[in-house]
């Protein structure tokens, strides 16, 4: 098998995640890149989770619907997942057409805890796949470190209790990292020179505060929780303007109680990074499922008019480069910037290729000794900005309309003033962006057939570009919108499809905006990702 997936299942609570990564492990070893798909309910304890790893010689778009192998749990897994030609499951608590392997009983001889039935289970699938048991040690030691003895010996046990089924082709060795797109923020923050993170925690970011409160350890990153997502962003917003770099976090839930905070935020010119994770709403919606139905409410948070940069990578290299940026951009702009992500994207480990040292640009300065006048009028509608103290001057900022000095103001020319301000920074800001990629384009460039998506959807519409000879382009940056990069990126294309996962079209409503109405439209609303067939299905349906 040049290309193989697997499905591993079972309740919450029985290392389905950890199965999952040690799968993942394993093939990357055996030189393939991986992409991990998790699904669980948003339940405090039960319910039935499923990991499937999906893996390739190219970089995976997403899983198939239906996998190679499946590694069982329980008998629900058995249930649920019909039609895959090789089983393995745990014998004791299970029945099924398959290779069963004793994983309760090898647990209790070897005095292990309950949970480590995942090992034994993932040893016997490594038999049954054909892996090399030294590949399967060393992903072992990788994965479990001080603990990988005892994994070992359960997984051996495992391994000797099953039999060979299907064999997988072992390529070259070159195992890339796996990371998930949260993870890649954190990292992309940090590499963009971030002081502080402050969050609420909140599916599915909450991992990106799990992440930066481990690297505090041994750092200078200052990790705040504070008691709701009001007192985050208003925190954040008080570190910013006393100088420190600070990003937060949350979901659609959470984001809505920092509203006011975003219009501070434009008005004031206090520059913040917020990271905006998606998931299924209204209110609290599925909360442990994937969604793109936040892109209009990111687009037009906040009451007034003031500039805002949206970015929406779609792999983990741009999560982690386009993070980097965001910290570099919200603070040469000083305005709110947004880094659109979702469950896809953010909880979902996938081999990546990030550069550590990638470079980042240096803002620009235009300190002046003397007066300092926080907002002062400028040619490009860009003021100094300069965190107290600063000797012989108070800094001020203001939420009201203010005039160049940050004194408040209803009078009618300085209002109008503070206001073409504004205006005019977004123009160069508008100007500034061009420099950037802001638009990828895969497939082939000049296919007459384009698809245009944003965000974690952009892979799978990759790969499956990729399969029908599709032009692919999808805006990173959604917010100024790239108009020149994208009218570039569709010449001459006949026909639009837009591929989202939303129900009205907020992508297709943003590019109609421009001039550019969608031919066709495929949308998904029910939480899970495109699985690579049921997209290529849907787009073959509506071209031919």
């Amino acid at each position: 098998m040049s290309e193989f997936s697997v499905c591993i299942g079972g309740q919450a609570g029985e290392g389905i995640n950890k199965g999952g990564l040690l799968i993942a492990r394993i093939a990357g070893l055996l030189g393939y890149r991986v992409y991990m798909y998790y699904d669980y309910p948003s339940l405090i304890r039960g319910g039935h989770n499923f990991a499937t790893i999906r893996a390739a010689e190219k970089d995976c778009g997403g899983i198939t619907h239906r996998p190679d192998f499946l590694c069982a749990m329980d008998q629900e897994t058995i249930q649920r997942h019909t039609g895959i030609e090789v089983i393995v499951y745990d014998a004791d608590v299970a029945k099924a057409d398959g290779i069963g392997v004793p994983a309760s009983s090898i647990v209790k001889e070897e005095n292990a805890p309950a949970i480590a039935r995942n090992t034994v289970i993932v040893g016997a699938f490594c038999r049954a796949a054909g892996v090399p048991r030294e590949i399967m040690e060393e992903a072992i030691r990788r994965e479990f470190g001080s603990r990988a003895d005892a994994n070992i010996c359960l997984a051996l046990r495992g391994y000797h209790e099953s039999k060979e089924e299907r064999s997988i082709e072992i390529k070259t060795p070159q195992e890339s990292p796996i990371m998930t797109g949260n993870d890649a923020i954190a990292l992309g923050l940090i590499r963009g020179g971030l002081d502080a993170y402050v969050s609420y925690p909140m599916t599915p970011s909450s991992s990106i505060l799990h992440t930066m409160a481990d690297l505090a350890r041994e750092s200078p990153l200052i990790v705040i929780h504070p008691e709701n997502e009001i007192a985050v962003i208003t925190m954040a917003l008080g570190l910013s303007y006393a100088g420190k770099r600070v990003a937060v976090g949350t979901s659609g839930g959470g984001f809505c109680l920092m509203n006011e905070g975003v219009s501070l935020a434009g008005m004031a010119e206090v520059p913040v990074v917020i990271v905006m994770a998606m998931r299924p709403g209204p209110s609290t919606g599925m909360p442990t499922y994937s969604s793109q139905g936040d892109l209009s409410f990111v687009l037009h948070a906040g009451h007034g008019e003031f500039p805002r940069i949206v970015i929406a990578p779609g792999t983990t290299n741009e999560a982690y480069e386009w993070s980097a940026r965001a910290v570099h951009l919200a603070w040469q702009f000083q305005c709110p910037t947004f880094i659109l992500s979702d469950k896809n994207l953010g909880e979902h480990p996938a081999s990546t290729d990030i550069d550590p040292e990638f470079p980042i640009p240096s803002p620009s300065t235009h300190y002046r000794e003397g007066i300092y006048r926080r907002y002062c009028i400028t040619d490009n509608g860009i003021s100094p900005f300069r965190p107290p103290p600063v000797p012989g001057n108070v800094v001020k900022v203001n939420s009201y309309t203010h005039d160049e000095d940050g004194i408040t103001t209803e009078e009618p020319r300085k209002a109008s003033a503070a206001m073409v301000k504004l205006i005019r920074k977004g123009a160069t800001l508008d100007n500034e962006m061009g420099l950037y990629g802001c638009v990828r384009v895969d497939g082939i460039p000049d296919a007459p057939v384009a698809i245009v998506c944003f965000g974690s959807t952009g892979e799978a519409c990759r790969e499956v570009g990729e399969r029908l000879s599709l032009r692919v382009v999808r805006p990173i940056v959604l917010e100024p919108f790239p108009i020149m990069q994208f009218a570039e990126s569709l010449y001459k294309a006949e026909m639009i499809i837009v591929v989202e996962e939303n129900a009205t079209g907020q992508l297709a409503s943003l590019i109609q905006r421009f001039g550019y109405p969608a031919d066709r439209n495929i949308r998904s609303v029910n939480g899970r990702p495109f699985t690579i067939d049921e997209l290529e299905a849907a787009i073959r349906e509506v071209i031919e």
